[in-house]
């Protein structure tokens, strides 16, 4: 039966041929199944290739994961009463014993201290008996330096803050004047010593005519006390010299920087006649330029009585204002010209009169302005 599905089979397979050659039949896996022929032996497969391992990639941090909570331990177990420390005890770790009574131990030494190693303390026998601490000095420095040596160090930084002594002399005005048939010269300055709160202050002032005898002049002594950042209070004496009758006063007035930088000066006098006098000046610089500064200047005289000896009648005697020009070329010594207009009043005018004098008037004034 085989034999005969064989010769079918070989029948209908088509049979190719070359003259000369013939064609192998092919092996089938059905035919060599039943035995008619043998497979070729299978080739191997080439092995693949290995693929390139890809690049690691950054490792990324990793993520805290959360750790359960601990579970609340038991709390321990109390230490020793000879071992437990005020901080122990404060934290709950353990218990303190029985405070001691205050005369045991030593109150500069405490026991958790002494634990500690910081410090030891004294024999019962010494508490209370040790001698006092040496007193500490004024100044901590003193410890290192000595007390002499930081007493001489104070006393400069006193006085060279606020305790020094200082001085000044000022020459405000130092000028001629020339007037209608009469001219003339005056000054008025002042010189004081001391510190910011109290001084010696000395002023001058007095005018005359060129080629005559000096007309008036006067002399201050003053304690000048400071009152206030801009106010001092002065006290002090007064001297007359020059012409006609020749009076000492008792000086009581004051010196303030107003504001808007006006200088105001006020003064009453009593003679020793018993004469009542008061003098009132005020005088303020407006800065132009850097050099140039402009000085208006006003002063007024008063007498609460009538002195005919001093040829003053009582009310306002004599009023002056004028105003000055100063170049600063330097700021200690200023060269200026100005205005002057002078006038006397009332009873002291005509009692001018009588004696041949003007009353008043104007003048060209020039002069130096000065101070060191």
């Amino acid at each position: 039966m085989s034999a005969l599905i064989l010769a079918a089979a070989l029948a209908a397979t088509p049979q190719h041929s070359m003259p000369g050659m013939a064609m192998p039949m092919a092996c089938t896996p059905q035919h060599a199944a039943m035995g008619h022929c043998k497979m070729p032996a299978a080739k191997a497969k080439p092995k693949p290739k290995p693929r390139a391992k890809p690049k690691a990639a950054a490792k990324r941090p990793a993520v805290p994961t959360r750790e359960p909570a601990a579970k609340p331990k038991a709390p321990a177990a109390p230490a020793p009463a000879s071992s437990c420390t005020p901080e122990h005890a404060a934290m709950g770790h353990c218990a303190m014993p029985a405070a001691a009574p205050p005369s045991g131990g030593d109150p500069a030494c405490p026991p958790e201290h002494a634990a500690m190693g910081h410090c030891t303390p004294a024999a019962p026998n010494e508490v209370g008996n040790a001698p006092a601490p040496a007193a500490f000095p004024d100044l901590a420095a003193s410890t290192f330096y000595g007390e002499d040596a930081m007493t001489a160090a104070s006393k400069a930084l006193k006085r060279e803050h606020g305790g020094m002594a200082f001085n000044q002399v000022m020459l405000n005005l130092a000028e001629i004047a020339v007037r209608s048939g009469r001219d003339g010269y005056r000054w008025d300055g002042d010189a004081w010593f001391g510190g910011d709160v109290n001084r010696l202050a000395l002023k001058s002032e007095g005018e005359g005519r060129f080629g005559d005898r000096l007309d008036e002049a006067e002399v201050q002594a003053l304690w000048s006390r400071a009152v206030g950042p801009y106010e001092n209070v002065q006290l002090g004496l007064r001297q007359d010299l020059g012409a006609g009758a020749r009076r000492t006063y008792a000086s009581a007035g004051f010196e303030a920087l107003a504001p808007y930088w006006f200088d105001v000066e006020a003064t009453a006098f009593l003679s020793d006649k018993g004469e009542l006098f008061g003098r009132a000046e005020a005088y303020v610089d407006q800065r132009l330029t850097n050099w140039w500064v402009l000085q208006p200047r006003v002063e007024v005289e008063l007498s609460a009585q009538d002195v005919p000896a001093l040829r003053l009648g009582s009310g306002v005697t004599r009023a002056e204002a004028g105003v000055r020009l100063r170049y600063e070329w330097k700021r200690e010594v200023a060269p200026y010209v100005g205005v002057s207009w002078e006038r006397r009043f009332g009873d002291t005018a005509r009692l001018a009169r009588v004696d041949g004098e003007g009353t008043g008037g104007f003048a060209f004034v020039a002069g130096l302005r000065a101070w060191f």
